[in-house]
């Protein structure tokens, strides 16, 4: 294959570790202290020469995409799809910080309305630090981001050789390599050295089957996350909505207990002054219908972690305010 007809991919960048430059080489976690500006696209690519033979990679003019926000997140989204609209365009990588790495994948695979290939990945180490994952993970997405396989299998993560469902995809540990694992599924598949291999594919809707059209809303609902534990004290439903929360999911213990915010998260779930989730801060399992909290108007996240159900309840609230709707939501992505 010519250079010519190798695929086209668009590199985004936003903030992170990937990119980064510490102090020294064995600077692993003060990196964002010293002083050196992160590398921009180009100075990546000029890194990674062995990419001439896999894809025509194109920097994003864009660059760098902020995402602390949803409102981050909705504009990184209009982008994304005006990219994948291009005829002459196979896919898109982008490198972000880990930290909330799985809920911008998360969005994007709710808001990427395209069959083509959208991979995002970083890196736990500086690209300056000795043994740094951030070069073979940035090859890695992009072999994946050009694999046929990838397409319609919505927004994928991959690190550490591993390619994880958006949907699925946790940062489980703080400064591990292999901090990102889906946790009751298991991962899609691996980028290994020889090619890339697919063993399953996802199941919910997502990419080119979203209904979510993120290019009509001016701005993304706000939602609060509240952690249940042993101490929680009520008041804090009602100050969230008091900040101006249009939704609130619980981070509830165990199966979904809502614990001390029992009765005011019933009250407010009967009133319909906010749309109310039940999730669970565990990490595995299901929060199911009919469960020893649910109240009438109520809605459950099955299996989503607290922060992609608070991703996807803002994109909900988008389109509906109706408890029946945002749960027939929750069961179908």
């Amino acid at each position: 294959m010519t250079r010519s007809e190798l695929p086209r991919v668009r590199l985004l960048i936003g903030p992170g570790t990937l990119h980064s430059r510490g102090a020294n080489r064995m600077d692993f976690t003060r990196y964002s202290r010293s002083g050196n500006p992160r590398m921009t696209g180009e100075e990546l690519l000029e890194t990674l020469p062995e990419l001439v033979a896999i894809a025509r990679v194109e920097v994003d003019e864009g660059n760098p995409h902020e995402v602390a926000t949803l409102d981050d997140l909705r504009r990184l989204a209009v982008r994304v799809n005006a990219l994948l609209a291009r005829q002459d365009l196979h896919g898109l990588v982008l490198v972000q910080g880990t930290n909330t790495l799985e809920e911008t994948a998360w969005f994007l695979s709710l808001t990427a309305r395209s069959a083509k290939p959208v991979v995002v990945t970083g890196a736990q180490r500086p690209y300056t630090a000795l043994g740094a994952d951030g070069p073979v993970n940035l090859i890695d997405a992009i072999r994946v981001a050009v694999t046929p396989g990838s397409t319609g299998k919505g927004a994928v993560v991959v690190t550490n050789g591993e390619i994880n469902a958006a949907r699925e995809v946790t940062k489980t540990s703080t400064y591990r390599l292999q901090t990102f694992r889906s946790r009751d599924m298991g991962l899609l598949g691996y980028a290994d050295a020889d090619r890339v291999l697919y063993y399953r594919e996802p199941v919910r809707r997502r990419g080119a089957g979203s209904e979510f059209e993120i290019e009509g809303v001016a701005a993304m609902p706000p939602v609060e996350i509240l952690y249940v534990y042993t101490g929680s004290r009520p008041g804090c439903a009602e100050a969230a909505l008091g900040l101006g929360a249009r939704g609130i999911v619980v981070a509830g213990s165990g199966a979904g207990s809502t614990g001390n915010l029992a009765q005011e998260l019933a009250a407010i779930a009967a009133s319909g002054r906010a749309v109310v989730v039940q999730s669970s801060r565990v990490g595995e399992g299901r929060v199911v219908p009919n469960n020893n909290w649910s109240e009438p108007g109520m809605v459950v996240a099955d299996n989503l972690s607290p922060q992609k159900s608070a991703v996807l309840l803002s994109l909900a609230l988008t389109r509906t305010t109706d408890p029946r709707e945002v749960q027939r939501m929750f069961d179908q992505y």
